[in-house]
Order: structure tokens, then sequence, then C-alpha cells
């Protein structure tokens, strides 16, 4: 039911002050020097009016953030996010969120109207930023080049808008400057600066370091696999480090420190999440119905980049294999092993961490990759899934890697929260998930005696755990979903909330805690 304003002279519209209108300006200048580029307007001197235009919209959103946290208090910053169109769904949040996933669309498959020209110059947008492109990797702009500007530009600038946002907060502001320097260096800058090193004998393919498998599901396939090797020992080290990253260092790292070393400190889509989608993370869902479809898709995507990669690879490696190190046989055999290890080490150890059917479904699917593994190795099929790998491929490089993980993802900010790819697609997220919720030392305490039940923990969860109903038991909170933002932490009025590594024992509590003056909820905590 709508809740309606019932007073005599209605609510009193937001105040802005001069500068803060002045900075609104100064902005949307920038942007809009952008945008006329779109139509071949800025075509003299193109360098000055690209830096001019990056100029005016820093500017102006670290002028703007500047003033509206100046004068603020440390503690909760809610500033009536319900009652702003812009942040509660309103016109102007349906107005940004058809901006933005209309720019994703034109970006993604129609970029020759951005002026992306394929045996010209570079016209329009494109061009705009040609000269920052050259002067990086040698190279004249492209849609993705363009992309990656706007992209560490909104990590950067709203990132610091979240410093200030929360500058008596230890851990978010650390947490924010990991994010912005993985964002700028390891995302944008290196692989920028390794193009510049390519030649007719040396070529790298385009690598963010910090982009593991399966976010980069491409890394696999034939034609970069190819180049790593031509490339001799510095691709080989890439490549070995892929592996290395799936099988080795993402494990270790989420046992440490669960999935909120990467998902909250490392990730460009949750860095994007964290600094420009700060405003909209009230609006994830929190219905039990929104989670079960959680965890079905996030899952589903999970079981098809794995059968996509596995597919992708065995094609190759049936044909040429003598070009590696890895027959086909071997390969699949080898990856039905782990598979099955995992499965059997979940029914020995944490058959208990897991809900039946969750443990059903695995186990189909599971079985059901077997034997399509077995029909193929004893000649059967001529495809692994019975499909060729490519179309299996573009699949999902169109479906999850552009529509989901871009379009919606990132577009559906003001609609649907600023985590809609990370809860419902992200399969990184999945499996660091997976292993958080098995092994991780990772856990939120709470203190239940302290909990006033104001709910700002469970409103300000970007991934959609009711948080207060952990915090009202005094039980620890160790969710596959949880990113370990630790927003729920810093908006508590009470310090019932508190992010630990600790041991794995005792994080999971077997039965609920009842508050009482005969419980220690000392135990639960260690």
């Amino acid at each position: 039911m709508a809740i309606e304003n019932i007073s005599v002279t209605g609510r009193s519209p937001e105040s802005f002050s001069l500068q803060q209108k002045a900075f609104l300006f100064i902005g949307f200048l920038g942007l809009f020097l952008a945008l006329i580029s779109v139509f071949n307007q800025l075509e003299n001197n193109t360098l000055g009016w690209m830096l001019l235009s990056i100029a005016l919209m820093s500017l102006g959103i670290i002028g703007y953030a500047r003033e509206l946290y100046k004068a603020k208090e440390p503690g909760i910053k809610n500033d009536n996010v319900f009652f702003k169109s812009l942040t509660n769904r309103g016109i102007w949040a349906y107005a940004l969120g058809i901006f933005l996933t209309g720019f994703y669309v034109v970006l993604y498959f129609y970029p020759a109207y951005l002026g992306l020209n394929d045996n010209t110059e570079n016209t329009g947008l494109i061009a705009f930023f040609d000269p920052l492109s050259n002067w990086l990797s040698g190279n004249p702009a492209s849609q993705w080049f363009v992309y990656g500007v706007f992209y560490t530009l909104a990590v950067l600038l709203f990132g610091i808008k979240f410093l200030w946002k929360y500058k008596n907060n230890k851990y978010q502001r650390i947490r924010t400057f990991s994010v912005l320097f993985f964002q700028l260096g390891f995302a944008f800058l290196i692989p920028e600066f390794m193009a510049r090193l390519n030649s007719d004998k040396f070529a790298l393919p385009y690598y963010d370091l910090k982009n593991i498998w399966p976010l980069n599901y491409y890394n696999f396939e034939q034609y970069r696999v190819d180049e790593f090797i031509s490339a001799g020992g510095v691709g080989v080290a890439l490549l070995v480090f892929g592996v290395l990253s799936i099988l080795v260092i993402t494990p270790f790292l989420t046992y440490k420190y669960g999935k909120r070393w990467y998902c909250s400190w490392v990730c460009g889509c949750g860095g994007l999440a964290e600094t420009a989608g700060d405003s909209f993370r009230h609006l994830s869902d929190k219905s039990i119905k929104s989670w079960k479809i959680e965890r079905w898709m996030v899952h589903l995507v999970t079981v098809f980049v794995v059968i996509m990669t596995m597919a992708v690879v065995s094609s190759y490696l049936g044909y040429e294999s003598e070009k590696y190190w890895l027959s086909q046989p071997v390969f699949l055999v080898g990856s039905s092993v782990l598979l099955i290890l995992i499965y059997a080490w979940v029914l020995i150890y944490r058959k208990d961490s897991f809900n039946k059917d969750a443990l059903l479904a695995g186990g189909g699917f599971l079985l059901a990759i077997l034997i399509l593994v077995g029909l193929h190795l004893l000649g059967w099929t001529q495809n692994l899934f019975f499909i060729e790998a490519e179309p299996l491929r573009s699949s999902y490089g169109f479906l999850i890697g552009s529509i989901f993980s871009g379009v919606i993802g990132t577009g559906f900010y003001p609609i649907l929260g600023n985590r809609v790819w990370c809860r419902f697609g992200c399969p990184m997220a999945a499996i660091l998930g997976f292993q958080q919720r098995l092994f991780s030392k990772f856990r939120i305490t709470t203190n239940g005696g302290q909990c006033i039940s104001c709910g700002n923990c469970s409103v300000y969860c970007e991934m959609g755990i009711d948080v207060r109903a952990y915090a009202q038991k005094g039980e620890n909170i160790v969710r596959s979903s949880c990113v370990g933002c630790g927003i729920c932490a810093s908006v508590c009025p009470r310090g019932v909330l508190k992010l630990e590594n600790e041991s794995p024992k005792n994080r999971l509590n077997e039965n609920e805690i009842l508050l009482g003056n005969d419980i220690d909820l000392k135990q639960y905590t260690k």
C-alpha cells in the first residue's frame, strides 16, 4: 500500500546550496560536451575538448559531493533516499535507467552510431577519445576504450563521493581505495600499456589481470591461448597465472577473507556497484521469492559457463592437440574428476550446509555432464554437448556477457538496485560464495542483546539479505551471497554487527539462539 503525504503543505523540496547548483551545472556541461561530440561538432582541437569535458565532469561530481558531505556529522547517511525520485523509482530513476540501458545497447551492438569505423578514421564520440587512446596504447580508440574511460571515471569520481560519505569509517575508506586502485591500474592502465608493447613479432591479447575465469569466460578460447603461447615466456606465465587463479589463488584468499576480497575489494563490477551504484543499494529485493530466484539463476549461469568452457577447450584440443600440452581425453577426464571430487567432498563433509534441493540439483547436473563426457570420449557423439562449441560460446557471450552483465546489470541500477548482476547472474560470485559458505574464515558476528530492530542493516544490504533477522537472534551471518561490503555494520547505530576472519569452527549456528539471561552469546562468536 502506498504511503501518502497528508501534511497541509506537502513535503518541501530538497534544498540545494548555490555552490551545489554551480557544481551541478559544471558537471552536466562536461557531459554535454561529450554528448555533442557524437554529432561531430568538436572536430577541431579534439584533445582540448576531451580534456575540458573530463575536467568539467570531474570538477562537477567532486565539488557537489564535497558540498553535500562536508558539514555532516559521522553516522548513518539516509539522506531521504525513500523520498527522492532518483533513488526511489520515480520518474528520474526511470529516465536514468532508460539512458544507461540505451547507451549500453548502442555501445555493445551499434558502435557505428558512436563513430566507430573499421576502414576509415573514427568520428563522433569514438574519435573524441582517440588522442587519449593513442597516448596510452598507440592505437585509435574503440567502443571498448570509450566504455573503459567512462567506467573508470565513474568509479573514481563516485568513489571520492563514497569516501566523503563514510569519511569516519576506516574499513570503508580502505575498501574504496582498493577498488579505485584496481580499477584504474589493473583494469584500465595496465592493459593499455601492454597493448603498446605489441608488435609484429610479439602480441598479447587484452588482459585484465584481476578478471578471473569465469568472468573472463573467453580467456581459454583458442585464439587467446595461441597468442599467449606465441608471446613466449610472458604469455605462458599469464596463461599459467589464469589457471592458478582458478585452482589456487581464489580458494586460498576466500578461505582467509571470504568472497569480499574480490567482490568488494577488487572486482570492477563490484567497484562500480559500490561507488556509482551506492545511492541505489536499498532498492534490492529482500523477499523470499527473490532469494529463491537468485539461488537458481546464479547457479544455472555457473553450470552454463562450465559446460561452455569445457566444450570450447575440448573442441580445439580434439583436432589440434599437437599444438598444446593437453590432449582432449586428459582435459575432459581431469575436469570430470575435479567436479566429482568437489561434489564428493560436499556430501561427506558439508552435507548439512545445503538444502536437499541444492544437493539433488548439483548431483543431477554433475551426472548429466559425466554422461555426456563419457559418450563423447567413447566416440558416440561428435560434439561434447550435442551442440558445436561456437554457438554455445556466442550464446553465453550475448545472453550473459552482454545483456545480463552489461545492459541489465548496470542499466537497471535505479530500478532493481546496484547488485542485480552480482546476485542473479555472476558465476564468479556463485563460485566464491560456494567457497565462502563451506570453508572460509569470514563471518559477520552479531550481538543480539544490543539490537533495537531499527532495520537499517537490512534496508542497506545490497545483496537482499535480511540482516536484521540474524541480528535479532544473535546468529553469525554466513551467507553465500554476502559480499562483505560492511555497510550493514557501518549503518548500525548500536555496533551490533562486526566483520571477522577467525577460525572456521563454530561459524554456523546449528540451532537458533533464543535471547535470554541463560544464554551465553560469546560461545557463538568464537
